[in-house]
C-alpha cells in the first residue's frame, strides 16, 4: 500500500472506522474513498457493484457492521444477521471483482465459543457452542472469515480477518437501548454525577472478566498487518487454517473493575449497584495476541487513560443527550 492507493474504509462514521480514518490519515495516505450510509447502502449488491465498478479501490477496510450490546442482539436478531451477512457478501465479492489486491475484515472476539479456553487463540474457532445471547451476529461474523478464507482458496485473493476485542474511543455509540458495555456505563457515570444521583445501576453480577482496546490502537494495528511486506503476509493468509490474526490489549478486568474505573476518571463517588437479573453474557474473553504481537506489534493505551480520551470526546454529546432528556 503506497500514498497513490485508492483506499476504501467502508464504514468510516463508526467506532473503528473513524479509528482507521485518523490512522490513515497520520501515516499520509490521502486517497481515501468514503461514503456515509445515505450514500451507499452497503446492504443492496447493486449499489456496492456500482461503486466498486466507479471507483475500483485497491485497498479495503471492511469495518461496516450492524453492532450492539447484549439488549440489542436480544431485541434484533434477524437484522443483526440479514444485514452483516448482506454488508459482507457484497463487499468481498465486489472486491474481488473489480480488483482490490488486499481486504482487511474487522471482526469480532464473540466468533469464539462461549466456554473457550483463555486465552483465545485463533484456532479455537468453530471449537465449540456460541455465546447465546450474540449468536446471530457471531455466526455472521463467522462468515465473513469463512468467505476471507474461501476467496482466498478459490480467486488467489489476498484477504485477512482482523478480530478485535471489545473496542472503546471517540465515535463510539452512547445509546443505551443498543449500546456496548463500556459507553454504557460511562454515560449512566457522567448522567449520575450531574443529576447528583446516589447510585448507579450496572447490568449482571460485575464477574465476566473482559478485554477492552482503544480504538486508535486498533486501527494502527489493522495499518500494521495490511502494510505488511507480501512474504509476510503471504504466511498469514495461506494454508488450511482460515486468515484470521487477533488484536487485544493482553490483559483483562471485570465489569465491577471496569465501572469502578469509570467512576474514578469520571469523578462519580456514588454506588454501584449490580441488576443480578440481567444477562452477564460469556465469562470471559481475552484474546491471545502473541501471532499479532511477534510481528512487531503491540497496544500504547491503558484503560485508565483510553476512558478519559473517549469520555473527553464524548462529553459534548452526552451533555446534548443529558440536556435533551431534562426536557
Amino acid at each position: 500500500m503506497n500514498q497513490d492507493s485508492r483506499i476504501y474504509v467502508a464504514g468510516h462514521r463508526g467506532l473503528a472506522g473513524s479509528a482507521l480514518v485518523r490512522s490513515l490519515e497520520r501515516h499520509g495516505f490521502r486517497n481515501l474513498i468514503l461514503r456515509t450510509r445515505v450514500e451507499l447502502d452497503l446492504t443492496q449488491a447493486e449499489a456496492v457493484d456500482n461503486f466498486f465498478a466507479a471507483e475500483r479501490p485497491t485497498h479495503v477496510f471492511l469495518a461496516a457492521a450492524k453492532v450492539g450490546g447484549i439488549q440489542a442482539n436480544n431485541t434484533y436478531p434477524a437484522v443483526f444477521i440479514r444485514d452483516n451477512l448482506a454488508i459482507q457478501t457484497n463487499v468481498i465479492d465486489a472486491a474481488h471483482r473489480y480488483g482490490a489486491e488486499r481486504l482487511l475484515f474487522l471482526g469480532s472476539s464473540c466468533i469464539y465459543p462461549r466456554d473457550c479456553p483463555q486465552p483465545i487463540r485463533e484456532e479455537y474457532l468453530l471449537t465449540g457452542p456460541l455465546e447465546a445471547t450474540n449468536r446471530p451476529y457471531s455466526v455472521a461474523k463467522i462468515a465473513g472469515v469463512e468467505m476471507c478464507w474461501s476467496y482466498n482458496r478459490q480467486y488467489d485473493t489476498q484477504y485477512l480477518a482482523a478480530m478485535p476485542t471489545n473496542l472503546y474511543g471517540p465515535g463510539d455509540n452512547y445509546d443505551l437501548e443498543n449500546s456496548h458495555v463500556l459507553p454504557a456505563l460511562i454515560r449512566k457515570i457522567y448522567e449520575a454525577k450531574q443529576t447528583g444521583m446516589s447510585e448507579v445501576v450496572v447490568w449482571g453480577t460485575g464477574n465476566p472478566l473482559r478485554e477492552f482496546l482503544f480504538s486508535d490502537d486498533f486501527a494502527d494495528a489493522c495499518m500494521h498487518l495490511i502494510t505488511l511486506p507480501d512474504e509476510i503476509y503471504g504466511t498469514l493468509i495461506s494454508g488450511d487454517f482460515a486468515p484470521l490474526v487477533n488484536v487485544g490489549y493482553g490483559s483483562d478486568v471485570t465489569i465491577r473493575e471496569l465501572a469502578k474505573i469509570a467512576c474514578k476518571v469520571l469523578g462519580f463517588e456514588g454506588d454501584l449497584v449490580f441488576d443480578t437479573s440481567k444477562p452477564d453474557g460469556t465469562p470471559r474473553k481475552l484474546l491471545d495476541s502473541s501471532r499479532l504481537r511477534a510481528l512487531g506489534w503491540k497496544p500504547k493505551v491503558d484503560i485508565e487513560s483510553g476512558i478519559s480520551q473517549a469520555f473527553g470526546a464524548a462529553k459534548q454529546l452526552l451533555d446534548e443527550q443529558l440536556a435533551a432528556n431534562a426536557k
